[in-house]
């Protein structure tokens, strides 16, 4: 059976979507959901358990084996298209492609992360690869996380839109960062109100659960 994949990406670097994407995955466990995790190219890390795919496999309480959670493992903390430039290890479509399809294998439910922002190069050469073309071989929807502060509707209605233009389904955004103030609580209504995309869920500082029903966790999938 091939499983239901879901894309998480994030409207920029640091928006806090691998600690989204590990509440997401506890979660699901939560509600029974089988679920298991895949990157294709990950910069900036030494080994796979000091990675963010190793932070996701432990408090989202995967426990899958290392060696499946990722194809790429880049140690320069660059873009991954620089960093495999750097390291000689360019990202093969088809690598891609062959880890994602055995993880979906194993896992009815598979979360997969991108690497920084939508329009962040993953390979620049001959070959020309973007994440939205990963986000397509997979054929997979997508959410968004993003920040609850200051210039949020900008940067996440741009993304939905560009995603939109790359016929990308996206299914919902997660708020990252949220205080409940009075801004940030406009700003989820403008996000909703110019795009008509839902805001599925909230996190807050240090929070160890993610608060979103189990149907429209389902939804997502679907």
């Amino acid at each position: 059976i091939m499983s239901r994949g879901l894309f998480v990406t994030g409207t920029g670097t640091d928006v806090g979507k691998t600690y989204v994407t590990a509440l997401l995955a506890k979660k699901m466990k939560e509600y029974g959901f089988e679920t298991g995790y895949y990157k294709a190219a990950l910069s900036g890390a030494k080994s796979i358990a000091e990675s963010d795919a190793g932070y996701v496999n432990r408090i989202g309480g995967i426990g899958q084996e290392e060696d499946t959670l990722l194809s790429y493992l880049y140690k320069n903390a660059l873009s991954p298209h620089l960093a495999a430039k750097i390291e000689e290890n360019p990202v093969e479509p088809e690598v891609v492609q062959r880890d994602y399809e055995e993880v979906s294998k194993r896992y009815p439910y598979v979360l997969v992360e991108g690497s920084g922002g939508i329009i962040c190069p993953v390979r620049y050469d001959e070959k020309k690869i973007f994440l939205e073309d990963i986000v397509k071989w997979l054929d997979i929807p997508a959410i968004i996380v993003a920040t609850a502060g200051l210039g949020t509707i900008n940067a996440t209605v741009l993304t939905i839109e560009y995603m939109r233009l790359k016929k990308i389904g996206v299914r919902g955004v997660i708020l990252n960062h949220y205080t409940e103030k009075v801004m940030e609580k406009d700003n989820a209504f403008m996000i909703e109100e110019i795009t008509g995309i839902p805001i599925i869920a909230k996190v807050s500082k240090n929070d160890t659960d993610l608060k979103m029903e189990k149907e429209v966790l389902q939804r997502l999938f679907t």
